[in-house]
């Protein structure tokens, strides 16, 4: 049986992890002692990764989490999994992905066929991690090389590892054979495309594409509130049109790994080989501008002064129903909030624990703005939360909204 190690364990790699643990011998690699602790004790961290079906990989010897890089030398997969954030300057780092090289390049003792899941603009994979890699390496290796980027979308249970179309890509034929035989075990539906720069660019463009329109309807809510016209409802009216239109709804901006960061990627490729990128920055712009508009917004309907002023904010998480706050709104809404005096606290009770905070009671605020709403907490509860309630979900009828 072949032995794959996945590099990082994290909402993508343990999520492969678990699912290519049903064909194929997994050692899951991450830096963090406590979640490898904790996995190797059938613990998951990861909504969508079930402690049961760990603690089922684990009985079969098909699974083990570690820290020590020696673990992986005689893998035949690598798979890179790990974060691409942004640096505070809001530019592209790699530093995951070269320590995630450099821990393959040291231990790794035999030719093994490395695979990048993790995003990143055109030519990572030719011109970064293979080099990389290769500089790292403690002998002469000749691995092969492919990519197929990650579709994760934490909390959904439509789509999966197994059902989601995956592309792939090696920088040579062999390579992309290798990728194709391994993930077919486990994924019903692969696209071979050209070059790795090709399934590069694609995911970068897939949460662009939704990065760009959600920043479209997020300008047009204040237009419309400009007008005086209900943006829900005129979504709504828009939406009965079958063909040639698809429905965004507005919010307090982006969050998540994806929407917030692959567009900065994509457009930091393209300006360095002097093609435009305005249309891409500039709805980056609008998202991240949402954060004061809402606060804007909600000041003026309170005598136009926060200081001093109690604001609950309900709902940290950057989506519906599970516990991720990578890249969330609430983060700049609270800045901005704080800025203007206002006394901030949060409820969330799927997120629980936040920056070194406990989540707050949903109660006995003056001011209560809504940024995710999650099923667990009733309308009624929150419109009950204080006097004056702000929702920018389109979700808790009866309060003031986007």
């Amino acid at each position: 049986m072949l032995k794959v190690s996945i590099i990082g364990q994290g909402y993508v790699g343990l999520t492969i992890s678990l699912f290519a643990g049903e064909a194929y011998e997994v050692t899951g690699f991450d830096m963090n002692i406590e979640v490898v602790k904790k996995l190797n004790q059938g613990i998951s961290h990861i909504e969508g990764v079930k402690s049961s079906e760990l603690q089922s990989l684990i009985q079969k010897n098909r699974y083990q989490a570690t820290s020590n890089g020696a673990d992986i030398a005689d893998s035949d997969i690598v798979i890179i999994a790990v974060p691409t954030p942004l640096t505070p300057e809001r530019k592209p780092d790699l530093s995951y992905i070269e320590a995630a090289c450099r821990t393959i390049g040291q231990n790794l003792l035999k030719p093994a066929l490395i695979i990048n899941e993790s995003t990143s603009y055109p030519g990572t994979l030719r011109k970064f991690i293979k080099p990389t890699i290769e500089k790292y390496s403690v002998k002469t290796l000749n691995h092969e090389y492919a990519i197929s980027p990650e579709r994760v979308d934490p909390g959904r249970t439509d789509f999966n590892q197994k059902n989601t179309p995956r592309l792939i890509a090696g920088i040579s034929l062999e390579a992309t054979a290798l990728a194709k035989d391994f993930y077919s075990k486990f994924c019903d539906k692969l696209i071979e495309v050209s070059s790795p720069e090709v399934a590069e660019c694609a995911k970068l463009f897939e949460n662009t594409f939704r990065q760009v329109n959600i920043a479209l309807v997020n300008e047009f809510a204040q237009i419309t509130h400009a007008l005086g016209i209900d943006v829900y409802e005129t979504l709504e009216a828009a939406a009965t049109k079958p063909y040639g239109f698809m429905k965004f709804n507005p919010s307090a901006g982006v969050g998540g790994h994806c929407i917030p960061v692959d567009p900065t990627y994509l457009a930091s490729a393209a300006e360095e080989f002097g093609a435009p990128a305005s249309f891409i920055r500039r709805a980056n712009e609008v998202n991240l501008q949402m954060s004061k508009y809402v606060v804007d917004r909600v000041e003026s309907d309170n005598d136009g002064d926060l200081s001093g002023k109690s604001v609950l904010i309900v709902g940290v998480a950057y989506k519906p129903n599970v516990a991720d706050t990578r890249e969330t709104p609430a983060e700049l809404i609270i800045e901005e909030l704080e800025k203007r005096g206002a006394l901030v606290q949060w409820h969330d009770d799927i997120v629980k624990n936040w920056k070194n905070q406990e989540s707050a009671d949903l109660s006995g605020a003056e001011i209560s703005i809504v940024l995710t709403k999650h099923d667990s907490v009733e309308a009624i509860e929150i419109l009950e939360s204080s006097n004056y309630v702000f929702d920018t979900t389109g979700k808790v009828t009866g309060a003031k909204s986007l």
